[in-house]
């Protein structure tokens, strides 16, 4: 990884349209942010390279594909040492069912979003959890019933000063 230098508004600005056209060519984009094709190409490799941009991927719809069941949890570790919260995660990594997880702050130490095909799928990963991680103290699941706002990027003018 290069050292990283700050970044200036016209990086920004690449940076907003990217999270929301990903698949824009270089062409456009640059276009857009007023640079030439090959000045724009080494701004965003140099933010790739740089880890301003982790990843592109694609948002499926997976209520066009099939049919699931998405969970948060939140889980409260009975044991507060570094290594328990190390072997949650560790652990926690071994579902792919397991599509996020933050560590909180609050009443409970975790918050975990949970996709699976079914609710009996669901109730297999709790005890599977459940029976890897003895010092989990407690886990609540709320069932998402639906989505009334989708992540769709962040508004980094607002964000940034």
């Amino acid at each position: 990884m290069t050292k990283k230098r700050a970044i200036d508004r016209i990086d920004l600005k690449i940076l907003s349209i990217l999270q929301d056209k990903a698949r824009m060519t270089n062409h456009d984009l640059s276009s857009e942010v007023n640079l030439s094709p090959s000045s724009c190409l080494q701004r965003v490799r140099r933010l790739e390279e740089e880890g301003y941009i982790d990843r592109y991927m694609a948002v499926i719809n997976l209520n066009k594909i099939c049919r699931t069941v998405a969970v948060l949890l939140t889980v409260s570790l009975h044991d507060h040492s570094n290594a328990n919260f190390k072997a949650f995660e560790k652990l926690i990594n071994d579902f792919s069912e397991i599509a996020e997880c933050f560590t909180v702050s609050g009443n409970f130490d975790y918050f975990l979003r949970v996709v699976c095909p079914d609710m009996d799928s669901y109730l297999k990963l709790n005890d599977k959890i459940i029976e890897s991680m003895k010092d989990v103290a407690n886990i609540s699941s709320h069932v998402i019933l639906s989505n009334s706002k989708n992540f769709r990027g962040y508004d980094l003018d607002q964000l940034i000063d």
